[in-house]
């Protein structure tokens, strides 16, 4: 069974962004924050949470659906498979999807997309980020 990220356990983050640094270097060969899929942000003030802002992986992504160009592919079990060379940077992905994750990197003309590959969650310290199996129908 295909598995998922979850961030349920973000009372335990530091904000230290490994997970974000892994998923920029590892996936897009880069030192910017601003290329990481997930991204971690405080939910405001002086001492409050950290928030994760990442892919839910949907079962039937309104983003797949949305490119017209065959970059995006529903993955089996939610998310998507992301193949670089069939995009044509029309950022409709950007628009369609729901909860707003995805971003677009004008350098590469390309979406900044997950794809739920797990490095995130691979160079998590306290593990925050995890990978879990989807129970059916969720």
């Amino acid at each position: 069974m295909a598995k998922i990220l979850h961030a349920k356990y973000m009372a335990k983050c530091i904000g230290c962004y490994s997970c974000m640094l892994a998923c920029a270097r590892v996936i897009r060969h880069s030192f910017s924050l601003s290329k990481s899929a997930i991204q971690i942000r405080t939910a405001g003030g002086l001492q409050s949470r950290f928030l994760a802002d990442i892919c839910r992986g949907c079962l039937d992504p309104a983003c797949a659906r949305a490119c017209h160009c065959g970059a995006l592919l529903p993955r089996s079990g939610g998310g998507v498979k992301f193949i670089p060379d069939k995009c044509m940077g029309c950022q409709d992905c950007v628009d369609a999807c729901v909860v707003k994750t995805i971003r677009f990197d004008h350098e590469s003309n390309k979406p900044v997309i997950c794809i739920q590959c797990g490095t995130c969650t691979r160079f998590c310290p306290h593990q925050v980020i995890t990978m879990e199996e989807r129970e059916d129908g969720r």
